[in-house]
């Protein structure tokens, strides 16, 4: 299970909110890293933090996709193979790629081999390369789709989190996602997409990092559509 997408008790003591965990530096942090030190570097300098670059987005929305059924964790630690093989997620080489692409990819025991992730990937990149013809970029099309404050709880907890794994902005960015022709980006694999990606501040109330991602989110301009 990701825990990015379902935060667990982590029951680290008394007063100590759920979802939370307190880590060796004092600080309080959510709890779905779990103490790993690469996961606990992505939550403190990437989770949660906007961005309007179209490689990056298409590059989330293809390892979501990798991640489904697995943990992040497992992607995270072949991100750097997988940034390789598909030429650092450039939209325009991706899409380039072909069926020879395919079954070398299948071979590579540095990244998931699964078939039908690998020709979604390639897929995807052709299709956000279409999008970002009609729309300017991908960015604006995808942030598009931010939910408004009226969609989001009063205080963002790790019970709320657990209980939410999927939103009513979340199901509507799939729906438009398959529309345009994409793959693997069901509405549980979009939410984690727009949690690690700003669309949201999911950092637990109390995290140490969660006022800096509303600082960025705040300073963040969004991307319009041409």
């Amino acid at each position: 299970m990701d825990m990015t997408r379902n935060p667990r008790s982590s029951h680290p003591g008394a007063g100590i909110p759920d979802g939370l965990i307190r880590g060796e530096d004092g600080l309080l942090r959510c709890a779905w890293h779990g103490g790993d030190a690469a996961y606990r570097a992505y939550h403190d300098r990437e989770w949660g933090r906007p961005t309007a670059d179209d490689d990056r987005l298409y590059e989330k929305l293809c390892l979501e996709g990798f991640q489904a059924g697995l943990s992040w964790l497992t992607i995270l630690r072949k991100r750097d193979a997988f940034r390789v093989v598909f030429h650092g997620f450039s939209i325009d080489r991706v899409a380039a790629m072909d069926e020879t692409d395919i079954e070398r990819l299948v071979l590579d025991a540095r990244i998931i081999r699964h078939r039908g992730k690998i020709v979604s990937a390639i897929n995807n990149a052709r299709r956000a390369r279409a999008i970002r013809a009609e729309q300017g970029s991908l960015a604006a099309f995808l942030w598009a789709h931010e939910p408004g404050s009226d969609e989001r709880p009063p205080a963002l907890t790790g019970p709320w989190l657990a209980a939410n794994p999927v939103t009513p902005a979340s199901t509507r960015l799939s729906k438009a996602l398959k529309k345009a022709g994409f793959s693997f980006v069901g509405p549980t694999t979009v939410y984690a997409f727009m949690q690690a990606m700003g669309f949201v501040n999911d950092h637990v109330e109390g995290c140490c990092v969660r006022d800096a991602c509303a600082a960025d989110r705040a300073a963040f301009a969004r991307p319009e559509r041409t």
